[in-house]
This record gives C-alpha cells, sequence and structure tokens, in this order.
C-alpha cells in the first residue's frame, strides 16, 4: 500500500481517459480533501466541467490546446497559493498589440487576428481600435465607425453591456468593431478609469477583445496596456524599431498578466533592414511569431478592405500561430490540435509544483 503525501497541488491530464468521471470519481476518493486538484483534458462541454467542478472536487479546468500561458493564468494561482491580480471574474480574454512604432503593421496584425478569432474560429469577438483619429483597423476589417467609443471613454458612467453592445458595429455574426473617426481638430475629453471599465463591460459580452493600442504615452492608451491578459509588441527589423521594442519590454507586467509579452516580427526579410540573426545575437530580445515581408498582399488587402488572413500563405500561418499563442486557439487549418507534447508539459508541472513531504 502506498504511503507517498498527495501533493498540496494535483495535475491530472484526462486527454485520452474513455472514461473520465469515473477515473476523476475514483481520484477524488483516494486524495485529501484539502489537495487543490487541476484538471487537463480535451473535452469542451459546459455540463461535463460544471459536474467535476462542483461534484468531484475540481478546483479548475482547461482543454486542449493549451500553452504557458493558460498554464500560468488558470493554474498559476493555485501553483503559487496566490492570485495574480484582480482578475477572478469569468470573462472574456482581453488581447493588446502595440506597435513599437507607428508603420510597423500592429494596426494589420490586430485586425487580422481579430477576424481570425471571429470570423474563422467562430468565436465571439470585438476588435477596439483604441486610435479614434488615425486608426485603420475598421477599414482592413471593411467595418464601419461610429460614436460609441469616444461617448463612452467620456462618460464611462454610462458603459454597461447593452450600451456597448449597441455601440459596436457588426462586421459578421460573431466579429464586431469598436471604433471611431474623430476630427483631428477634436480634443477628446478623457475620464481616468474608462479603459479598464469598457475592457469589463466588453468581456462579459465577447470571448475575445483585441485592442490596437498606438503607441503613444497617453493615459487612454497606458490603461489599455495593463488591463489585458496579454500584450503583443509588433516590431520590424529597423534599428529604431528594435529599440523601442525593449523599451516596451521593459513595462511592468498588467495585473493580470502572468507571462512576457509575445513579440511578433513583421516584414522580415525587407530590403535594408537587419537580419533577425543580427537582432537576437544581442541580449533581451526573442521574436515569437516572425512574418516575411509580404507588400503585395498587404497591400491588396488594405485597398480592398478584405483580410489577408482568409487567404493561405504564410501571412494566414503566422496569424493562426499567434491566435494559439494568445488566444488558446487550435490551428483550424490542420487535423491535429496545438498540443504541447505530454512529456515537457510533465516536465513543466514538476518544476513549478511543490512536493509535500
Amino acid at each position: 500500500m502506498l504511503t507517498t503525501k498527495t501533493p498540496r497541488v494535483l495535475i491530472v491530464d484526462l486527454s485520452g481517459e474513455e472514461q473520465q468521471q469515473d477515473a476523476l470519481a475514483k481520484l477524488s476518493a483516494v486524495v485529501e480533501p484539502d489537495v487543490v486538484l487541476l484538471v487537463i483534458g480535451d473535452a469542451e462541454n459546459i455540463g461535463f466541467y460544471r459536474h467535476i467542478i462542483r461534484d468531484l472536487g475540481v478546483t479548475e479546468y482547461i482543454f486542449k490546446p493549451i500553452n504557458r500561458d493558460a498554464v500560468a493564468r488558470y493554474f498559476g494561482p493555485y501553483i503559487n497559493a496566490k492570485m495574480t491580480g484582480s482578475d477572478t471574474a469569468r470573462g472574456g480574454r482581453v488581447i493588446a498589440v502595440v506597435g513599437a512604432r507607428g508603420g510597423v503593421g500592429a494596426t494589420t496584425i490586430s485586425a487580422n487576428l481579430a477576424w481570425y478569432l471571429g470570423v474563422i474560429a467562430k468565436r465571439h469577438t470585438v476588435f477596439v481600435e483604441a486610435d479614434m483619429y488615425m486608426g485603420s483597423g475598421a477599414l482592413l476589417l471593411g467595418g464601419k465607425t461610429g460614436s460609441g467609443l469616444r461617448m463612452v471613454l467620456e462618460a464611462p458612467d454610462r458603459i454597461d453591456p447593452l450600451f456597448v453592445e449597441r455601440a459596436a458595429q457588426a462586421v459578421s455574426e460573431r466579429l464586431s468593431i469598436l471604433a471611431a473617426e474623430e476630427k483631428v481638430t477634436d480634443t477628446l475629453k478623457y475620464v481616468p478609469g474608462a479603459a479598464q471599465k469598457l475592457i469589463e463591460a466588453l468581456r462579459l459580452r465577447y470571448n475575445y477583445v483585441i485592442v490596437n493600442v498606438p503607441f503613444l504615452p497617453l493615459p487612454l492608451n497606458r490603461e489599455f496596456l495593463k488591463f489585458n491578459h496579454h500584450r503583443v509588441i509588433v516590431s520590424d527589423a529597423t534599428l529604431a524599431s528594435v529599440q523601442d521594442t525593449v523599451r516596451l519590454l521593459e513595462l511592468p507586467n498588467g495585473l493580470w498578466q502572468p507571462q512576457s509579452p509575445t513579440v511578433v516580427l513583421n516584414r522580415e526579410g525587407l530590403v535594408g533592414t537587419l537580419t533577425r540573426q543580427k537582432i537576437e545575437a544581442s541580449p533581451g530580445l526573442k521574436f515569437d511569431i516572425i512574418i516575411p515581408d509580404l507588400p503585395e498582399l498587404i497591400n491588396e488587402s488594405a485597398s480592398f478592405g478584405e483580410p489577408a488572413v482568409t487567404k493561405a500563405g504564410p501571412f494566414r500561418n503566422a496569424i493562426v500561430k499567434l491566435s494559439g499563442e494568445v488566444g488558446f486557439v487550435a490551428d483550424r487549418d490542420r487535423t491535429t490540435s496545438l498540443i504541447a507534447p505530454r512529456f515537457l508539459l510533465s516536465a513543466l508541472l514538476r518544476k513549478l509544483i511543490p512536493q509535500r513531504g
């Protein structure tokens, strides 16, 4: 008979198990009542989730595909015996995309990410264009601008899920846009805290909130960069852009951000720019997503308002990879999900979980 004490936190992978509920019932009968039981599986059924949480003593459950951010966000607080910030309420996932400087392609990438999540992956998604003067996100998605975004940022007391839903302009059944096209002579009378309140209202309605944030040190942009679950920094291979990327990486994580940002190198191979190898030879900067220079595709997309992600090729492949990195979305272009090898996951968890003894 085994006499080894159960760990304080126990993580179980049920993937491939035919009788998952029976297996959990047997497990819950032999572990101590105070053990934090975290489960990984491949079932997306809400009934299954409710049953194991309410009746079988499971503390938290995530389904594949998973990545480091999913483990850190949902399991990390229990592993570390603390909460990472105030994001304890259920709600949609917020992704902030910021360019290291103007012209690096952050708007193109954020808009196409929103299209992939909403139209192709069929998740309820809203794209927020935070640049209300020069932003082109609505144009890239073939959507409309309106007065709602400015209204809620100047009068946050009016913000509620119903008002926000009416202010957002529908692009497709599961993709909406919240964008404005203000006169450059007008001044936004921003109320501090309005961006956070807007984000919280959007999370109640949408699975994903994609925010395109200009790289300008304004209170509005600072709040959008603070109140999100994952930052994406877009850079090209120019020296100035690389330097500003390093500056953005030095920003402290927000309250909801357990992981470091995802860094995208856009327009790789553009004539006259640095090579990726030369950039990464210096310490402190590594690229997670690489997008080659595709001027014909991107220019055509901008001219006709048809997202570039609709066409197969390296750009779509990069957006698919990015969606898996920041949004835990499976690759719809392949028959197999983006699932971390189980032995790698086990090795990671052994390092994270202190053993009792």
